[in-house]
């Protein structure tokens, strides 16, 4: 659902204070704000083609090269070097260490630990125990003897120390304190009442009857003072908008328009006559120069190849032809005895 909006709050009647102040305010405002809201608008124009033509693709090639300089090579040290050195140094670490400290603590530290329980279970614990029950006995006999000099001490204190202050405290300490504590009482408020005359009521009529209403006049200025800038930058911002559409048009009827209209009308049908009346018969024409360029290329090599064949026919005569040999198993009466053979060695 949709949260609901709070209804805006009753506007409270307003003097003519109020009103007298807001006018004047309100017109040097905007006087002073619309050249700097016109200023700003063509700063954010600016600003956003700078980011749209050189910094967007300025950032992008710094990323790049960022990536090609810092986070590739870097990779690729964590990929193929960092990462088979670590594994490398797991593999040692484990082997080297971690196994001989588990032989170590499997073999020897635990039956030395099983030993030393032995020994602490059977040896230690019952001299402890022993040890422990002859010094009990001593505490006690200690904390007996401490017992009774503490006793002896306290009654000491009691009679020779508390009972002689709390008398003195009772009967000497407390009219003093009484005493001197109505005398503070009176001066404190004595002091109270001047204070009180001199300082606090000259300074609370101050704000009651001066930086109040100051303030509450300074408050309605400043307000009106930030509603007429909040006014005029609205209003420049209308105006410096109605300014921007003024120079696109003009810029558009003075500069663009008289561009298109002349590409249209002038170039495009130059254009398309330069297109059909001499580029076309210039690029037919070289089609056909290569055309025949090419079929003269050809005569000529094959011209050349047929003089150096007969070149070479007249100087080494014609070639001997290559007679075939079947070597395939003779048929019919041809066929292989053993009174007859077909080898160049066994030949008749």
């Amino acid at each position: 659902m949709e949260p609901q909006k709070s209804s805006p709050r009753p506007r409270q009647p307003e003097g003519c204070l109020t009103t007298a102040i807001r006018i004047p305010v309100r017109i040097v405002a905007l006087v002073l704000v619309v050249p700097v809201r016109m200023v700003w608008d063509a700063l954010v124009v600016a600003g956003r083609f700078l980011k749209d033509t050189v910094l967007r693709p300025f950032g992008r090639a710094l990323l790049w090269l960022g990536r090609a300089v810092f986070v590739w090579p870097l990779v690729g040290l964590w990929r193929y070097v960092v990462v088979p050195i670590g594994k490398g140094l797991g593999w040692l670490g484990k082997y080297l260490v971690l196994v001989p400290l588990v032989w170590l603590y499997r073999y020897v530290l635990t039956p030395v630990g099983h030993g030393f329980a032995w020994v602490y279970a059977r040896v230690l614990t019952p001299m402890g125990h022993g040890i422990m029950w002859v010094l009990r006995g001593f505490g006690a006999g200690l904390a007996a003897i401490g017992l009774g000099v503490y006793t002896a001490v306290a009654w000491l204190a009691r009679y020779l120390v508390v009972v002689p202050a709390l008398w003195v405290y009772e009967w000497i300490l407390t009219p003093i304190g009484h005493g001197v504590l109505w005398i503070l009482r009176g001066i404190g408020l004595c002091l109270y009442w001047i204070t009180r005359v001199l300082l606090v009521l000259p300074a609370l009529a101050l704000w009651r009857w001066v930086l109040t209403p100051l303030g509450r006049f300074l408050a309605v200025v400043g307000r009106e003072v930030w509603d007429a800038l909040g006014h005029a930058w609205r209003i420049a911002g209308h105006i410096s908008l109605a300014v921007g559409r003024f120079l696109g048009t003009l810029f558009r009827w003075i500069f663009v328009e008289p561009v298109r209209w002349v590409y249209r009308t002038l170039l495009t049908p130059v254009g398309h006559v330069l297109r059909d009346l001499v580029l076309r018969p210039v690029a037919e024409a070289a089609r056909g120069v290569g055309r025949a360029t090419r079929q003269a290329l050809a005569t000529a090599r094959e011209s050349v190849r047929q003089a150096r064949a007969d070149l070479r026919r007249m100087l080494l005569g014609e070639p001997r032809e290559t007679v075939g040999v079947d070597r395939r198993e003779p048929s019919g009466r041809e066929t292989r005895t053993l009174g007859s053979s077909t080898t160049a060695l066994t030949k008749d």
